[in-house]
């Protein structure tokens, strides 16, 4: 057997490997136990350090420019002594995850026209926010586009990488509150007045619609098949935006009660069928990623504080099952009995979907009261965009709060319903101000700080 003499910029080590290949191997480790900010840098300056050990100089013009530490806390370093970038730059780590902002808008949207409490000026008031989210919309797209032609071979990298590649079905997501919203705005509310008023929209709403159902499914079959095969996570590391790729064809159900009452007879009860059944899909997947979000939080403890709020993406699944339970049961004609048995008619699947939907909320409530003494407990110090988890979510979970308390005509319930709407928008509006401050100071759009950077 023979021995090969280290070659330059490499130590023997005890195990017969180089330093090198001793610290790389080891870096994996040490990034899971560092908050975000840390672990770009991390490995740029070991390797780098190893390497200026054996070469005795110091070239700072190799230093890593991008992310900076600081050395104590571990915390970023001040955005006054970060390096300016230029757009161009700064596109490359435009990613997926903007179209949260983009979907809770949306939710937002939804909101407002919901709301049991109306006043002069409050529809036009959603009418405008509509319209911001549509050119919200196109300008991430536009974003994004740019990002996939200035530098090729970033779309597949972004929807392959196991922590952006997450965050894809929020494009989707984002599509299904644009649905949702012409149907709520541009529709009149009457189905006889709608049908005679507004064919060709519905038309196109219901080719929206099957066209998204067709979509959502590839995806929610084809990105978990993708993960099962190519990527392999400890569950204790596991993160709620596991869920997400089951969330978009979960969502064909909310679309579905909202579309549905206005659509022809017999279209109007084909869209609520596949929209149950879309809706079973989804919630059944959510149960099981429950169980190992549980798991996980009783072996692990709570998430690092800077993704804490990503625990509120646990709320929507059963806030939105609950809504489309609610509203399919409400959309369905009062003559349907498929059999003509009286079993099944829409005031029965209207009570089933009643206390179904009490059921669930009560799930959503017990996932928001543990997402919120979370982040209480330890708030996230530096932005970034599963910040915007805070609001998705907790639109399913207020739309359904109202659904509930219309259905048992519980005034109460309505004005508990209108106190978590105004939060909401508190919220909304934090979050959105702390994204802008984000995008100026460089916290986000910058090297190291994006969903493109696996930190867990």
């Amino acid at each position: 057997m023979s021995y090969r003499q280290p070659s330059f910029g490499e130590t023997p080590s005890s195990s017969g490997r180089s330093s090198t290949e001793y610290n790389g191997s080891h870096l994996d480790d040490i990034e899971k136990s560092l908050p975000i900010q840390t672990i770009p840098s991390l490995r740029l300056k070991v390797l780098q350090s190893i390497t200026r050990g054996h070469r005795g100089d110091h070239d700072k013009s190799t230093e890593p420019r991008c992310v900076e530490v600081n050395s104590k806390a571990g915390e970023p370093a001040d955005e006054a002594t970060r390096p300016k970038l230029g757009i161009r730059q700064r596109l490359a780590h435009f990613t997926w995850a903007w179209y949260t902002l983009t979907m809770s808008t949306g939710g937002l949207v939804l909101l407002i026209r919901s709301q049991p409490h109306q006043f002069p000026g409050l529809h036009q008031i959603g009418l405008a926010v509509f319209i911001l989210n549509i050119v919200l919309f196109v300008l991430v797209t536009s974003a994004l586009v740019a990002r996939f032609c200035l530098f090729p071979g970033t779309f597949l990298r972004s929807v392959t990488h196991p922590r952006e590649g997450f965050f894809f079905p929020t494009f989707f997501l984002s599509i299904a509150t644009l649905i949702t919203c012409t149907q709520r705005y541009c529709v009149p509310e009457d189905p006889e007045v709608a049908r005679a008023t507004s064919k060709s929209l519905m038309w196109a709403i219901q080719i929206a619609f099957w066209i998204y159902v067709a979509l959502t499914t590839s995806v929610a079959v084809g990105q978990y098949s993708y993960v099962f095969s190519t990527h392999s996570f400890g569950l204790q590391t596991m993160m709620p935006t596991w869920i997400l790729p089951i969330f978009p064809i979960m969502l064909s159900g909310t679309i579905a009660s909202v579309i549905s009452e206005t659509q022809p007879v017999a279209s109007g009860v084909s869209i609520a069928v596949a929209g149950l059944t879309c809706q079973g899909l989804g919630i059944a997947v959510a149960f099981m990623m429950y169980s190992h979000m549980v798991g996980r939080l009783m072996q692990s403890g709570l998430p690092n504080r800077e993704h804490r709020t990503g625990l509120f993406m646990c709320v929507g699944p059963p806030a939105f099952t609950a809504l489309a339970f609610l509203g399919m049961g409400r959309s369905l004609p009062e003559s349907f009995d498929h059999d003509m048995d009286g079993l099944t008619d829409a005031a029965t699947i209207e009570t089933m979907g009643l206390i179904g939907a009490g059921f669930l909320w009560a799930l959503s409530f017990w996932w928001f009261g543990i997402a919120l003494l979370a982040v209480i407990q330890s708030p996230p110090r530096y932005f970034h965009l599963g910040w915007w988890a805070a609001v998705f979510p907790n639109t399913g979970f207020t739309l359904a709060t109202i659904s509930l308390g219309t259905a048992f005509r519980n005034e109460p319930i309505l004005w508990f319903a209108t106190a978590m709407s105004i939060v909401l928008l508190l919220t909304y509006l934090f979050v959105l101000g702390h994204h802008i401050r984000a995008v100026v100071v460089q916290d986000i759009m910058y090297p190291g700080r994006d969903e493109d950077v696996e930190d867990h």
